[in-house]
């Protein structure tokens, strides 16, 4: 679908920007003016980590004309498994030095800016309004809200994406979305305790799944710059490597009570935060109850705070007292159709994620019942776990292991796959 560019066209192409980019040139959805479009643009691009590297990568290559990279960090051996824009010489240099070689050395008609500082309250507004939209590759919540509220507050869109473990996440956010302003706090009205938040150093996390993350939110980019397809306004997509899913899962905007930062004075970003650059810790609502929960509700600190999780054998004794009527819960299998079919916990419901929040899901799963959600492993029903509380559930766990583990572990008879 023809969407409105975010970007005017830039200058004439020379001949070797025409055979540079050829291949890109020929697609009908960006041309030529796409191309001039792409060559005008600014993007900033918030961390040069695990996501930061295919996001500058794939930029520069499309031939965005100007990239800012925000970054204070230096380069470790340990970034190496999973930060390609980085090499073994660079260990100890900036990693806004390191990723301004390697993207001259790709395509040296890109204009680079570094800003090598942290992303404060007082420097956010300064550095985002030389940009056209922000890319948000960063590693930590603080940084994450603060990149989400400025971009708002100066009306430009915010892609964001995360990474941790085998799960990834990204979505798009603008204020001027085309069917309504759409906000990284309608989908995380708040963010998570320090102690609640993981870290790719603390978890780990699978390296190629940084490049399928981070090409998508280049992707993102591309789209809004040039005018073209469905950006992710209002949907999630969530990348299970395990299982080798994609799923788009839609959202709703948070109640009123609880809107977006506005442009007052008050609302502005204030809080310093640490701009690092691995894109993980994926955003966990068990921390951030959606705004649509009940107003009287007691206080999150008054309420005794269940695990998210439980293992196939708590599942197969809670199962049996369901089945002895002593228990009552709701066991949710966020799989597939055709996973379902092939292999199924008995009593569990088939609710795939992205009909989760449909109006048949929530006829099968009422907002005041206990929920148990499983998957194949677990990636998917952490997620439908976090989608859940965001939309006013207020008591869902996630089986440790999904089917697999219960077919290893409580039922060999079943088959695995």
């Amino acid at each position: 679908m023809a969407r409105t560019p975010l970007v005017a066209p830039g200058s004439e192409l020379d001949d070797a920007e025409r055979r540079r980019y050829s291949r890109q040139i020929r697609l009908p959805q960006i041309g030529v003016e796409g191309q001039r479009r792409l060559k005008a643009a600014r993007v900033l691009v918030i961390g040069a980590g695990g996501l930061g590297s295919p996001v500058l990568t794939y930029l520069a290559a499309a031939g965005v004309g100007t990239l800012g990279i925000v970054d204070f960090d230096t380069v470790d051996v340990s970034n190496l498994q999973r930060q390609t824009i980085h090499t073994v010489a660079a260990v100890g240099e900036l990693k806004t030095r390191s990723a301004e070689a390697g993207i001259r050395s790709l395509n040296p008609h890109v204009t680079v800016q570094l800003h090598d500082e942290r992303l404060t309250g007082r420097t956010a507004a300064r550095i985002l309004s030389g940009y056209d939209l922000v890319v948000d590759a960063t590693d930590n919540f603080a940084a994450r809200y603060l990149a989400n509220d400025t971009a708002a507050l100066l009306r430009m869109p915010y892609i964001w994406g995360s990474v941790l473990r085998f799960d990834g996440q990204v979505s798009t956010f603008w204020p001027l979305a085309p069917g309504g302003a759409v906000d990284l706090r309608h989908l995380f009205p708040t963010p998570p305790a320090d102690d609640e938040a993981e870290s790719c150093a603390v978890a780990g996390v699978l390296g190629p799944l940084c490049g399928v993350v981070g090409s998508a939110m280049a992707a993102e980019a591309l789209k809004l710059i040039v005018g073209f397809g469905e950006p992710l306004f209002g949907r999630i997509l969530v990348v299970d490597a395990l299982d080798s899913t994609f799923t788009i899962v839609p959202f709703r905007a948070a109640a009123e009570s609880n809107p977006p930062l506005s442009d007052t004075a008050e609302s502005r970003p204030t809080t310093d935060s640490t701009a690092t650059s691995d894109g993980s810790s994926p955003m966990t609502p068990d921390t951030a109850r959606a705004t649509a929960a009940p107003a009287t509700a007691p206080a999150a600190s008054s309420v005794p705070r269940r695990s998210p999780s439980v293992t196939v054998d708590m599942l197969a004794e809670r199962l049996a007292a369901r089945a002895a009527g002593t228990d009552d819960f709701v066991l949710v299998d966020v799989r597939e159709e055709w996973e379902h079919d092939a292999v199924a916990i008995e009593g569990a419901e088939l609710v795939p994620l992205d009909s989760l929040l449909s109006d048949a899901a929530r006829a099968l799963i009422p907002q005041t019942a206990e929920v148990l959600v499983h998957c194949h492993h677990d990636g998917r029903s952490r997620y439908a776990r976090d989608v859940l509380l965001q939309s006013g559930y207020s008591d869902v766990t996630f089986v440790e292991g999904g089917i697999d583990a219960w077919a290893a572990l409580i039922d060999p008879t079943l088959p695995r796959y």
